[in-house]
């Protein structure tokens, strides 16, 4: 089983372009992939289509990837066009049929982690969701299970609290307008022993990316200030060293190739250090501006 990687890439938005994009990602050195059986903001079938194009022709298998997919209830869907699931069966059904569309669609036998990609209306149908999930991962076709925009911190824990599989994975959007930067979230992740994945890293923050504490950072560190960003949000002093995920949604070769060489830096530094680290001026004041 593979572990969850340090960085995703994310594959909303990219309609066409997904296909030559999650090649090209790859190729450079993603190795987890996040999408969603949501034709209104993904196309899952590219993805597949993806896949199977780094198989053949670029030797790198399905095996070599952590492949993450979402079930997006009939409030995320856009039911003016066709959906992957019945809208008249049964939630439960809806689930089975939403799963095995994905798996249609990637052109493989098991996921690495499926996701509720919001929570339902009711703790109710959250339940019902959470059963169908629970079943996959008893028939070893999902490793791991995770919940999406969720902001309410007492709805959390006592998703933690009440499902038999605990969530593994936690996916927000990262911002000051969300609890500011998802701190109580985060403290419940390290709680429970959960990964948050942040999305819209960069594109929901320009102040703070602008911001003299960041700036001064990544000019100590030799980097950009989205790469000061990154390498902050996974070696964090708050919380355990890479319980934050980013999700990387750039369709910049450029980006690409400058966000992998965070990992490499953050590895090197860590193969260096061992478990003990010096946290700098600049690096608290920018965790300063995020959690206070």
């Amino acid at each position: 089983m593979l572990a969850q990687p340090a960085m995703l890439y994310g594959t909303a938005w990219k309609a066409a372009n997904t296909t030559a994009l999650v090649v090209q990602a790859v190729r450079e050195g993603f190795r987890g992939i996040d999408t969603a059986c949501q034709p209104k903001h993904y196309r899952q079938e590219l993805v597949g289509e993806a896949l199977q194009t780094l198989s053949r022709d670029h030797g790198i298998p399905r095996e070599e990837i952590w492949l993450q997919t979402k079930f997006t209830s009939l409030d995320g869907q856009d039911l003016s066009k066709p959906i992957p699931y019945d809208k008249n069966a049964p939630l439960a059904t809806q689930v089975q049929q939403s799963f095995a569309t994905s798996l249609q669609q990637l052109g493989t036998s098991y996921i690495d982690s499926l996701v509720m990609h919001s929570p339902m209306r009711t703790k109710q149908d959250n339940l019902i969701v959470w059963k169908e999930f629970e079943a996959l991962v008893k028939e070893g076709k999902v490793h791991q299970l995770g919940i999406s925009n969720i902001y309410d911190p007492d709805l959390l824990r006592w998703a933690f609290e009440t499902f038999d599989i605990k969530p593994s994975v936690v996916q927000n959007r990262f911002c000051e307008e969300h609890l500011h930067y998802c701190g109580p979230i985060l403290a419940l992740c390290e709680q429970y022993g959960a990964k948050f994945q942040s999305f819209w890293t960069l594109s929901a923050n320009p102040t703070l990316l602008a911001s003299p504490p960041l700036r001064s950072l990544a000019s100590q560190q030799s980097l950009t200030p989205p790469q000061a960003l990154y390498k902050l949000l996974i070696q964090s002093s708050r919380f355990d060293e890479g319980r934050i995920v980013p999700l990387n949604g750039t369709t910049s070769l450029k980006h690409m190739k400058e966000d992998l060489a965070v990992l490499d830096l953050v590895e090197e530094e860590k193969q260096s250090r061992g478990e003990s680290r010096a946290w700098t001026k600049a690096e608290k004041e920018v965790e300063e501006l995020l959690w206070g």
